[in-house]
């Protein structure tokens, strides 16, 4: 039997530990953008997940943090990830009920759990009818109030092919490159259709290459010294803007990410295409980087990031423009 300062002693500890691993965890990848998730915008394709490269051969991680709002005309096909999201009417509350008849029945329970096996029975089928009642008049509610029976269906995305390189995706012809190889690479029924965005093939030279990796170090080492106005020069607002809340967060846990050493190591084209007078880029890279959180007073190293890293970076530019970070996703 443990005394009271026993127990006392040991929740504790496990509180501080539990703090530990709290503060350690999101800091364990804490170079920008290095969680899990993705975040930023990629035009009509911010929710569709790019097309896998040598470099980056699994699935990315979807873009879960972004100001482009989904829509039938964005993404997978059928798909649209706020509706997969958003709980189902009932889901929760009604398997709720049913799970707790099912498990006072098993038990000799049930909502007429004194009066014994056979009640409980009878209890049962007496939730489960209730449960299908509820279920059939909120269905002819949602009915009756839409005016219209269910929808006949998610639009279809029509974006079709990414480009004309070798892949697809255009930039094709890029040949060598800075980049250590990279430059490889029916609307749906229902009352107010959507046209699909119209995308174009968009061709990525040698010199769009060197651009993006000059963007690769320019970011990351602009995020280590805190430089906000580096970082609203290299991204777009958006972008600039997911940066800063990072540094603020980082500023109030008394802590700095600083960030060195940045070297491209391998690198290919995932797709290129354009829409309206943006160009869009996505680049698969993987990167040597020396990534370090620091506390702000002592200088004292409270984590360290993994030596390399691959993610998908998406860049965008005005015609005639130059390209800006504007999404990144880990490579899984």
């Amino acid at each position: 039997m443990l005394t009271t300062p026993t127990r006392r002693k040991r929740a504790a500890t496990i509180l501080t530990l539990a703090a530990t691993l709290a503060l350690a965890a999101p800091m364990a990848e804490a170079r920008p953008g290095g969680g899990s998730s993705g975040m930023g915008s990629r035009g009509s394709r911010t929710y569709a997940p790019p097309s896998a490269t040598t470099t980056a051969p699994t699935t990315a991680a979807p873009i879960q943090r972004s100001q482009t709002q989904p829509g039938p005309a964005m993404g997978n096909p059928g798909m649209n990830p706020a509706a997969a999201q958003r709980p189902r009417f009932g889901g929760g509350f009604m398997a709720g009920l049913l799970g707790a008849g099912l498990f006072g029945a098993l038990l000799g329970g049930g909502f007429f759990g004194g009066l014994g096996g056979i009640a409980s029975f009878i209890g049962l089928m007496l939730q489960v009818g209730l449960v299908v009642l509820l279920v059939a008049l909120a269905v002819r509610w949602f009915r009756r109030r839409q005016g219209t029976p269910a929808a006949a269906g998610h639009a279809r995305s029509e974006l079709g092919g990414n480009g004309t390189g070798p892949n697809g995706m255009g930039g094709g012809n890029a040949g060598p490159s800075p980049m250590g190889g990279l430059g490889g690479g029916g609307m749906g029924r229902g009352p107010a259709p959507v046209q699909p965005v119209q995308a174009r093939p968009v061709q990525i030279g040698p010199g769009d290459f060197e651009s993006f990796e000059i963007a690769l170090k320019g970011v990351q080492e602009a995020y280590g010294r805190e430089d906000v106005a580096g970082l609203r020069n290299l991204a777009t607002p958006e972008m600039a803007g997911y940066f800063i809340e990072e540094l603020r967060a980082n500023e109030a846990k008394g802590v700095v990410n600083r960030i060195s050493d940045v070297k491209l190591l391998q690198g290919d084209l995932s797709e290129s295409w354009g829409e309206g007078n943006s160009e869009y880029a996505t680049v698969a890279m993987r990167y040597a980087i020396k990534d370090v959180t620091v506390e702000r007073r002592t200088d004292r190293v409270v984590a360290t990031g993994e030596p390399e890293a691959v993610e998908l970076w998406t860049f965008v530019r005005e015609r005639g423009g130059r390209w800006v970070l504007s999404a990144i996703q880990q490579g899984r």
